[in-house]
């Protein structure tokens, strides 16, 4: 049982989530290099936006989940729902191993979705829970650089096993594993319930009100709430053009797979810093510049031409990214409170997530009516614009 708030205090509680999510963004990195190319590779689909529709399939149904998914922990405990995730996830793999047909690996990533949605949520807001508020950023930090080191070590992993033997089934026993210990990791966690309740000292506002205020009518919640989007939006794009854009050029499955784990690994790695550094000099800094950053790295990959340059654009993308990522949250953290700080981060996490599929589904059709250059050329001022919203409407919360 928790006896007091604190990282330190809980030092071993915090460091097993960090390591769930660890195995949950793992989940994630699994298809990122190969899913599009078995697209049409394996299943000869030809239209961009058809490949995508697993990209679709995933952003919706994670987005709809994060949504329900802090009110859903509220009720039965956040470790209930955690386990629940991982349960779902077990699935994915198995099915996209024995697929024989597209769609069924359109519903293997509605169930990845609803893995991603109630399995990360969780390890968020578990850990928000046990942060004081001086160590939400480090805290949410953590989570995240965990999470998507893990994108990038199995994006890596999954390219070259593709590479060595097949695209499938190989790459995927890998996923089987993964959704096994993350299960049996999740089962020695304690629940933070207890910790939010110590926090609450007037009733929770009901999820409708959480959503009209997190979505519109606080300036600063509901311009977080557009650069998340905004985030994700260019990342369901790159997700799904990447390994096509680089197939077009020279360079090999490995090395493409190389390029599309950089982007993941730099995101992770840089969210150690970049989350504590918004504790020290405050959120809006790193947000609006981060939002800039993203923007430019996706003209440069697009601009240049070598695998070195491209490799370094892929960096500079996920380090914008970083930027935001946590800090965005944290910033939610600083605004909802704590009765309603749960609702208010699934109402965020829905309008980001939904970004994945809005940036597949945009990124689809500019293909399908223009070329994979143009579309990834217009996907950037997403990031762009979010930029300049957030330095005109946001006002600093930390």
């Amino acid at each position: 049982m928790y006896t007091e708030k604190g990282i330190k205090s809980n030092l071993p509680s915090f460091s097993m989530l960090v390591l769930i999510n660890l195995f949950v963004g793992s989940m994630v990195g699994l298809e990122r290099t190969i899913l599009p190319i078995i697209g049409e590779e394996e299943f000869g689909i030809a239209s961009a936006s058809a490949t995508l529709a697993f990209i679709v399939s995933f952003g919706f149904s994670k987005a709809v989940v994060n949504l329900f998914a802090g009110t859903l922990s509220d009720r039965i405990g956040r470790k209930k729902v955690l386990l629940f995730g991982w349960g779902v996830g077990l699935f994915v793999p198995i099915l996209v191993i024995f697929a024989e047909a597209w769609w069924v690996i359109v519903f293997a990533n509605v169930l990845l979705g609803l893995n991603q949605g109630l399995a990360w949520s969780m390890t968020v807001n578990m850990k928000v829970d046990i942060a004081t508020p001086n160590q939400r950023g480090l805290a949410v930090g953590f989570n995240e650089f965990a999470g998507y080191t893990g994108v990038a070590l199995t994006a890596m992993i999954s390219g070259y096993m593709a590479s060595t033997y097949s695209l499938r089934p190989e790459p995927f026993y890998i996923g089987i594993g993964i959704a096994i210990v993350g299960f049996l990791l999740s089962l020695t966690v304690q629940d933070t319930s207890s910790l939010v309740k110590k926090d609450k000292s007037k009733p929770s506002i009901n999820m409708k009100k959480a959503f009209l205020i997190t979505s519109w009518e606080n300036r600063s919640l509901s311009t977080i709430s557009f650069a998340g989007l905004a985030t994700n939006l260019k990342d369901g794009m790159a997700w799904g053009l990447f390994p096509i854009f680089f197939a077009t050029s020279t360079l090999t499955v490995g090395q493409i797979g190389t390029i599309i784990a950089i982007y993941p690994a730099a995101w992770g790695f840089f969210q150690l810093f970049t989350g504590a550094l918004s504790d020290r000099i405050g959120r809006k800094i790193l947000i609006v510049s981060g939002m800039f950053t993203q923007a430019a790295a996706l003209w440069w990959i697009l601009f240049v031409d070598g695998y070195a340059l491209w490799l370094i654009g892929a960096v500079i993308l996920g380090i914008g990214t970083a930027m935001v990522y946590p800090t965005l949250i944290a910033s939610i953290s600083d605004i909802a409170a704590p009765e309603w700080r749960a609702s208010s981060l699934g109402i965020y996490r829905f309008w980001r997530d939904s970004g994945y599929a809005f940036g597949a589904l945009i990124a689809g059709v500019l293909v399908d009516l223009l070329s994979v250059g143009w579309s990834m050329g217009l996907v950037a001022v997403f990031p762009l614009v979010a930029g300049i919203l957030a330095m005109t409407r946001m006002k600093e919360s930390h």
